[in-house]
């Protein structure tokens, strides 16, 4: 629900002063927060609409701040910040956390490329700290559902938290289970969630319930963050025939600085996060359509788990499993042309080069 209106009490207010420094707190009554320039009272906000501009005081000005210790290096004041309500992306990255959160630019593209809309219904697993599972409700709102299953119950009772402040009370169509995903989806339904998120350690070995409870057509979405997780993941959906071919996604961010004629991108970039796997579910009794591979390819076998006489004869196939013969061929036909050219080029050199002791200038 969007707020409207003026800043009241129990809110977030996200403080934002002239160089971009943000400080995001929750507003209550006779409180003041502390900045790197002074103090921010809660007074001067409560009652204020967004966009207004709010000055910090002295620690000696503030009056009575509670049992709060003022650090002698934030006790001046006359310190601008813009005062507005934060969005997701901040509120995201500002609230209270046990995990790490997943990145703003990753979940929205699980949103996008889940299909994640208003009414689905939306199973997860790997609650965290809450923030896919605040994007998620949000995105399918009161018509759709969202089940987060979560195996420690720490993480669901900061996840739970986090998802209350935000809305302002507990979405009716958010609900949270603290349970492994295997057992918390034994009790659901066949066929009874559109998408899947998975957020966790091992997905590849959770496909068994995950293919049982998706509706056909449905989409799954793993976030994963190395390479081992990765390869293992996009096998594990190959193998098992349900999911069409999987398709992976890494997201970088970068930010630019545009200050008149000074146009460049920024120095600092989000670089890797993680890797998005999505695939889609295939009718049940269905396999999903393999790609062909050509059988001179050899892309699966493991060096060190062949024997050393294994190793011998196959050693070329195993050392250019991803180059056919054909194009090794097609290249030693380029390298040989341009070898030519260029041995001719140095054969004109020599027959044109002057004799030796011959005067050069005779020649021109």
């Amino acid at each position: 629900m969007i707020r409207r209106g003026p800043f009241a009490v129990g809110e977030k207010v996200q403080f934002t002063d002239r160089k971009g420094k943000k400080v995001t707190v929750q507003l209550s009554a006779g409180d003041v927060t502390q900045t790197d320039h002074g103090l921010l009272r809660h007074d001067d906000v409560i009652g204020q609409v967004p966009g207004c501009v709010v000055e910090t005081v002295s620690a000696l000005s503030a009056g009575k701040v509670g049992n709060k210790t003022i650090k002698n290096s934030r006790r001046i004041g006359g310190w601008e910040y813009t005062a507005l309500r934060p969005r997701m992306i901040d509120y995201s990255l500002s609230m209270p956390r046990g995990a790490q959160v997943m990145y703003p630019k990753d979940i929205a593209q699980v949103i996008s490329v889940g299909d994640i809309r208003a009414g689905a219904r939306v199973l997860e697993s790997g609650g965290g700290s809450g923030a896919m599972t605040l994007a998620l409700v949000d995105a399918v709102g009161p018509q759709g559902h969202v089940r987060t299953i979560e195996r420690r119950p720490e993480f669901a009772k900061i996840s739970a938290a986090n998802i209350e402040l935000y809305f302002g009370e507990t979405p009716q169509w958010w609900t949270i289970d603290v349970n492994g995903f295997d057992e918390g989806a034994a009790n659901l339904e066949d066929a009874s969630y559109d998408r899947i998120v998975f957020d966790m350690l091992d997905p590849w070995n959770r496909l068994e319930q995950a293919e049982r409870v998706i509706a056909s057509g449905g989409v799954l979405v793993v976030y994963v963050t190395t390479t081992t997780q990765l390869s293992r993941m996009c096998e594990a959906l190959r193998g098992s025939g349900r999911w069409t071919s999987p398709e992976v996604l890494e997201i970088l961010e970068r930010t630019w600085k545009v200050e008149g004629l000074a146009v460049r991108p920024n120095h600092q970039m989000i670089g890797h996060t993680g890797f998005l796997v999505s695939a889609r579910a295939m009718a049940p009794g269905v396999r999903a359509l393999e790609r062909k591979r050509r059988a001179t390819k050899d892309v699966y076998t493991d060096i060190d788990e062949v024997s050393p006489q294994k190793q011998e004869e196959d050693f070329e196939n195993l050392e250019l499993r991803d180059i056919s013969d054909r194009k090794v061929r097609k290249v030693l036909r380029d390298l040989d042309a341009q070898l030519g050219v260029l041995h001719a080029k140095g054969d004109e050199s020599e027959a044109g080069a002057p004799e030796s002791g011959t005067n050069s200038s005779a020649l021109q």
